[in-house]
């Protein structure tokens, strides 16, 4: 494990009319700001009042704390493997006044038991082996109700664009300032 220096920052930040101040420490990812890729995708989803929404690999919670504000936050679960990464989503919740979202430490999906979602969010681990994505992707068509969406905001676009495809039959990929943010839509099936 890094060592990780738990001297607090504070990043100030406002997204659709709502001021959001985010406590992290380094040795999370992005702890001087909020990531550019983390803000092409969110400027790529459009939340609806009954989404119910996985932020997956939260870090300190900027994704799943500002889909509460939009939608409620009883609908919206966060979860990271790594339990300073989440000790600092509950603390970042209750600093912007989102009390009720669900947060925990869960290794990718393992501890969301037979819960199924509307849309699953992740930037994921993108400069490691892709086995932890692999994961996110396949467990992603399961853990989606139909017409469910999986959003995943990535600086690598081949791989992500075959294994998408793969399972769910097709992507659409925006890209933005060498970013590619990727929806990948749960299809009902008309059998």
């Amino acid at each position: 494990m890094k060592n990780v220096d738990l001297k607090n920052k504070k990043i100030e930040f406002n997204h659709n009319q709502n001021r959001f101040i985010f406590e992290t420490c380094t040795g999370l990812f992005s702890p001087r700001y909020i990531d550019k890729g983390t803000l092409i995708m969110l400027d790529n989803i459009d939340f609806q009042k009954d989404d119910i929404v996985l932020d997956l690999g939260c870090g300190y919670g900027v994704v799943g704390i500002i889909a509460a504000k939009i939608i409620s936050a009883e609908q919206i679960y966060m979860s990271d493997v790594n339990p300073i990464a989440v000790s600092y989503a509950v603390k970042n919740a209750l600093r912007n006044g989102v009390e009720g979202v669900n947060i925990q430490i869960s290794d990718v999906y393992e501890s969301f038991g037979d819960m199924n979602f509307t849309k699953i969010i992740c930037n994921p681990p993108y400069h490691t082996d892709f086995s932890v994505a692999k994961r996110i992707i396949e467990g992603a068509f399961y853990r989606l109700l139909p017409e469910g969406t999986l959003y995943l905001v990535t600086k690598r676009k081949e791989w992500y664009k075959r294994k998408c495809i793969s399972v769910f039959g097709g992507v659409k990929i925006i890209e933005k300032d060498n970013y590619f943010v990727f929806k990948s839509y749960k299809k009902i099936s008309l059998q």
